[in-house]
Parts: C-alpha cells; structure tokens; sequence
C-alpha cells in the first residue's frame, strides 16, 4: 500500500494563529522540540463534523504545556475556535485532529526558557486505527518489554511527546510479531495500559481498570466509565498485577484513535469479545453520533 506522506498533502493547517497551506507548516531542524522532546500534543476525532469533548482536549493540551514548563499562549476558547476553524476549511466529517505545541528554535541546549512557543493544529480524515475485521474478532497484543515510568522520573501527568518513545518502540516490537498492540506494565510491574490507549478488564461481571497514577487519565476512558456507570456497571479502579488477567473473560481498549476495541489475547492470556465488551461499543458509538455502516 502507497503511503501519503503527511508533509505533501492538500489542505490547510492552523499554525501559530493563521491558516496556512499544508506544504507551508514547516518548522527549523534546530527547533528545541525536536532535539530536546519539548512539546505536547492532543488526538482529537470528529464525528459529523463535530469534535467530540473539544473542550476538554484543549484544556489537557494547555495543563500539559504548562507541566512542561510553558504556557501556550492562546486560550481554550481560542483553541476551541481554531480548532473549529481547521476543521471547518479542510472540509472534515469524520476525521482526526492534531493539536501540537512545543518550543522554538531561539535556543539550543537543555535551558530554552527564552524560546518563543508555538502552536499548529492539523486534521484529516481518519480511518480505522485497527482494521475492522481485527477490532470486531478482538486484536492480539504483546506484553512490552519496556515499563511505563513512576510519576518522580518522568511528567507523566502530561501528553509529552516524550513519552511515547517508548509507546513506538514496543508498538514496532509487536507488530514485528504479528500483534496489533502491545500492553504495557508499569515500574513496578502492575498492567499499566496499551501503547496508546487505556486497558479496561471484565471480571465476575465487573469492569477493572488500572489506576492512571503514572499514565494518562483518558479522555474516552473516562467516557466509557460514566457509559459502564449508566448501565449499572460496578468499575474498580486498582492496581492489576499480570497473572490476575487469568480471571479475565473480557478485555478491551479505549482511546480516541481505538474508540472501544476489544482484545483477544495479551501475551499468554486470553479472552473473549463479550456482552458488556459489545454494550459499551454501542454506547460509546452513540454517544460520539457515529454513523453506523
């Protein structure tokens, strides 16, 4: 399959304040971003046109800037509008959103506290993350071999760029191997989440899902508990050590990217897309207005 890349594709991109050809976003290689890890992002989805929870996306984009060290220099409304606007000119239904800031090129080195902060917002249509086939079957995924790390080593409270370095390095691993995914634990060996989406577990007819202390709280995650919540669902939110995933008949991810997708495998545990797997992809779907097919 040929791949577009994304730096040569039609359209417009909100970059610090204005629209812009898409050719035209471009960035200097010194920018302290791309040497130093300086830079948050947001992945944002639209369904019929709207963006699902914008306000809350761009309020995590701007906490997340602020817990690098710098204050994105527009406001949530002024986010909210941007976003809306890109969206808007590019034409998007159904489709992704890319919100990025990070730091300039004024300085280089590990100290950058002068450096100007930038902003872009991109969007495009956006199919599945997970084929269809493999997300109604349930996806397979791998246990990584690196750990999530504790909260004093890492911002981890942030969606830094940073810290999916790792994400992509084990995602790569996985798929090396014929998984979709990886699952991955936490320093202290506890099942901490996917490479990009958070892991949610049935057991005894209950919903478990580790607890975010060193891993994002998401977005959808959240959703789809308020959804469990509504069905009368009990969610425990604990500390989940690996071999406890025998007593797991259900599994499944959410995130922006995977919505609800369930697993049917991680590692040597096995499980089966299920009922209360099925409900909250259900849920989850009308409550994002997603067009069945």
């Amino acid at each position: 399959m040929s791949l577009v890349p994304f730096d040569d594709r039609d359209g417009q991109i909100w970059h610090d304040g204005r629209l812009v050809p898409w050719r035209e976003a471009k960035i200097h290689v010194l920018t302290h971003a791309l040497h130093y890890a300086s830079c948050v992002f947001e992945g944002e989805r639209v369904y019929n046109g709207k963006v699902f929870k914008l306000a809350e996306h761009s309020q995590r984009l701007i906490d997340s800037g602020r817990i690098l060290g710098f204050e994105i220099p527009w406001s949530r409304a002024e986010i909210d509008a941007a976003t809306e606007a890109v969206v808007k000119a590019n034409g998007i239904v159904d489709g992704y959103v890319r919100p990025v800031a990070w730091r300039g090129a004024e300085q280089m080195g590990v100290s950058a506290q002068q450096t100007k902060i930038h902003m872009a917002i991109a969007t495009w249509e956006w199919p599945a993350y997970f084929s269809p086939e493999a997300r109604m079957r349930g996806i397979r995924l791998q246990i990584a071999k690196y750990a999530r790390p504790a909260p004093n080593t890492a911002p981890t409270k942030s969606k830094a760029a940073g810290l999916y370095m790792i994400c992509t390095l084990s995602k790569h691993a996985a798929e090396a191997e014929g998984y979709e995914d990886a699952l991955m634990l936490d320093w202290r060996g506890q099942v901490a989440e996917a490479t990009g989406a958070n892991v949610f577990f049935v057991m005894d007819g209950k919903l478990h899902t580790p607890t975010p202390d060193c891993f994002l709280d998401g977005i959808t995650r959240r959703t789809v508990i308020d959804l469990a919540r509504k069905r009368g669902l009990e969610v425990v939110e604990r500390a989940i050590m690996p071999d406890e995933l025998t007593k797991a008949n259900e599994a499944f991810l959410t995130g922006t990217a995977a919505e609800v997708t369930p697993v049917r495998e991680i590692g040597p545990y096995h499980f089966q897309p299920g009922q209360i797997t099925r409900v909250l992809m259900d849920d989850y779907d009308a409550a994002v207005g997603k067009t069945k097919a």
